[in-house]
Formats: C-alpha cells, sequence, structure tokens
C-alpha cells in the first residue's frame, strides 16, 4: 500500500500523534486525546485484516466506534463494552480478543451535559453540536441518550480475500429501520482536514437502550434526549503497516465524501 500523505494544515489543528503498537503508555485521562487504530484511507483501499485487540482499543477509552476483523460488521463502544451489529441489526457483546482494523475511542473525561429537544434530522444534530463546540478544529466526541421516533440504520456482510475496496463491499449492505426507540448516539465529529484519517463530519452509531440492536447511522429523528459532548485536539493514531504520514496533499475530500453518500443510498 502507498504511503498516506495528510495535509499539513491538519498538523495545526489537531496534533496527530503516529504509533506503530498498540499497547503502548499511555494515559487517556491525563492526555484527553483520542486514539484510532487504522485510516479511513486504508479501509476504503479494502485492508480489513485486524491489527489491534479490542482490548488494546478500550485501554485507551470507553467510548467509540469502528469494525472488526474482516469488515464484519458495525461496533460501536459504550461505557468500556464493545457491541457488533450484524446485518440483522441484532447486537452482541465483542470478545476483548478480537480483532479490530478500524477503530476510534475516546477516554470521554468529564464531557459537558446538556438537555437537547427535537432533532428531525442528522443534520439538525450537528448544528446543535457545533453551537455547543468552543472550537470547530477540534475533534468532537459525543453521546446522546434518548428516545428516538426513526432511525435508519446500517451493517456490513464480513470479507473474504482478496479484499475488495470499501465502497465495493458496501454494494451489498443490509439496511434496516427502528422505530419509537429508546438508545444511544455514539459518534465522532471530524474537522474538514481530517480526510485521509476520517471522513470529515458525523461518523455515529446507534445501539438501543437494551443494548441488543443497533448499527451505522444514516438517519435518524430524536424526539428529545442528553447530549454529552467532550472535545479534544490530541490524536493518537496507529498507522498500518506500510502506512505513514506525510505534509501534503491529503486524500481528496471529495472523493471520501461520494464514497461516503454512495454507502449512504
Amino acid at each position: 500500500m502507498s504511503g498516506h500523505i495528510v495535509d499539513d494544515r491538519l498538523l495545526g489543528a489537531l496534533h496527530v500523534q503516529a504509533l506503530r503498537a498498540a499497547g503502548v503508555d499511555h494515559d487517556p485521562v491525563a492526555e484527553h486525546g483520542a486514539f484510532q487504530v487504522g485510516t479511513i484511507e486504508s479501509l476504503m483501499g479494502g485492508a480489513f485484516d485486524g491489527q489491534s485487540t479490542i482490548a488494546q482499543v478500550l485501554a485507551h477509552g470507553p467510548l467509540g466506534v469502528g469494525t472488526l476483523n474482516h469488515l464484519a460488521g458495525e461496533m460501536t463502544i459504550i461505557d468500556g463494552v464493545a457491541y457488533l451489529c450484524d446485518t440483522t441489526g441484532t447486537a452482541r457483546v465483542v470478545g476483548l480478543e478480537e480483532l479490530t482494523p478500524f477503530a476510534v475511542v475516546s477516554p470521554f473525561a468529564a464531557p459537558r451535559s446538556t438537555a437537547i429537544g427535537a432533532c428531525a434530522d442528522l443534520g439538525t444534530l450537528q448544528a446543535v453540536i457545533a453551537r455547543l463546540a468552543q472550537r470547530a478544529s477540534d475533534l468532537l466526541a459525543f453521546r446522546v441518550d434518548g428516545h428516538f421516533a426513526e432511525l435508519h440504520l446500517r451493517s456490513v456482510h464480513a470479507q473474504e480475500p482478496p479484499y475488495v475496496s470499501l465502497a465495493k463491499a458496501s454494494e451489498d449492505q443490509s439496511e434496516f429501520d427502528f422505530y419509537d426507540v429508546e438508545g444511544t448516539l455514539v459518534g465522532f465529529v471530524f474537522p474538514d482536514l481530517a480526510a485521509g484519517i476520517e471522513v470529515p463530519g458525523f461518523h455515529v452509531h446507534f445501539l438501543t437502550s437494551d443494548r441488543t440492536r443497533g448499527g451505522h447511522v444514516l438517519s435518524m429523528t430524536l424526539i428529545a434526549g442528553t447530549l454529552q459532548l467532550d472535545e479534544t485536539a490530541e490524536l493518537r493514531l496507529e498507522l498500518p503497516e506500510g502506512v505513514d504520514l506525510g505534509r501534503v496533499g491529503a486524500m481528496d475530500r471529495a472523493v471520501l465524501n461520494a464514497i461516503e453518500n454512495e454507502r449512504h443510498h
């Protein structure tokens, strides 16, 4: 795989530290930084083999999103427990020894909590979060516990080598709907300059309150809930083999958005 290139302006907005191995000495609360395994560019290219255990990921934070080895579904981390949602929307607890090629977690230390009213769609929720954020350049981690009128979700099927691209693998993704349900949104908002590391903007997963169903959120309508928001300018990034951070020419954000939009429809 060719070396990954990152826009140098990102280095002035998010403080990105590249790592080669999980499990290094790290106090996520003291450093108040997010931790990510892999990059979205690598995942888009078909790097679906897990490189870190769930135990190693959970050592860096109790809240997050991602996927599992072979792109086997949508993973959501809440309260230090990882859940995997399959293509039926059914959730199970992920074993600590299982592997992930891509995940991002937050220490979620002392997040700010705000009661919020109805949000007709994800755009409305994102606008609420943007108003509450202190700096637009920060990486935002959030959690919304609430009552939802509807959610349109997806999950993807496990892949086998030789791997295709993520866009190709997502062509047969499973989509499903939940109605009148209590549960939790878990997500991140990455700044525009994070293209290549992550998809800029929203990345949101959902789990029901009983933690038995969920998936990647394509659309939703919130009746009312409680928003918890945590901000950081620090990102510790564990890179796959053969991937390096450069100083010029980030992966084209338009390309990333086109791929993500294709996965949403």
